[in-house]
């Protein structure tokens, strides 16, 4: 099934048991068991190996907020690099042009970040890329378009409002210029997700 989840963010960050927006967090502080009826009386251990390594497939899919097919892609395209698959699996996706968005903090969540991309408020070495799942290379310079600028969520971006503590050391950012620069390629080391990867790299490779 390839639909991308569209319901209520919490309720997901509830299923894969860790907060994906930073609205979740709190919502997940209060209630930090899945959803439904019997939520409360799950218990995560007693899932058998395939369920356990089938929910970090899907964490890793919500987190980035990719489809199934999409995933597979990036599945498809890690294996063929040189490295560690799972390792590769991380990188790619955190090149995704949305998720430089987010990362940079001119985005409050990946969802967002997307919708900004899909809009066409965002320029890449100066021209305009509506595609959330756009590779950013080492040397690209993502801007928010000079017509997208006064819009209300890019005047709180260049405050500040939703940047990080620590911006992704592979990320040179200036908010109040609304400007990005991959310096390097993201390593997996320098990336902080709420995802174990081999079990996604166990999931594939079944």
């Amino acid at each position: 099934m390839n639909v991308r989840y569209t319901g209520p963010k919490v309720r997901l960050s509830r299923r894969a048991g860790v907060p994906l927006t930073r609205k979740a967090v709190r919502y997940f502080e209060q209630r930090p068991y899945p959803p439904g009826e019997h939520g409360r009386k799950t218990n995560r251990r007693t899932t058998g190996d395939y369920g356990v390594r089938l929910l970090e497939k899907q964490k890793l899919r919500w987190y980035y907020d990719v489809s199934e097919r999409q995933l597979r892609r990036y599945w498809d395209l890690a294996l063929r690099k040189p490295g560690a698959s799972g390792a590769e699996l991380v990188t790619l996706l955190e090149s995704r042009l949305a998720s430089v968005v987010l990362r940079a903090g001119l985005a409050p969540s990946i969802y967002a970040a997307r919708q900004y991309v899909n809009h066409g408020h965002i320029a890449v070495d100066g021209r305009k890329v509506d595609i959330p799942s756009y590779l950013v290379k080492p040397g690209q310079v993502i801007t928010v378009r000079e017509r997208s600028r006064r819009m209300q969520p890019f005047v709180a971006a260049a405050e500040g409002v939703y940047a990080d503590e620590r911006i992704a050391p592979y990320l040179s950012v200036d908010h109040a210029d609304l400007r990005i620069t991959m310096t390097s390629r993201p390593e997996r080391q320098q990336i902080a997700i709420p995802v174990d990867e081999q079990l996604v790299v166990e999931f594939y490779s079944r």
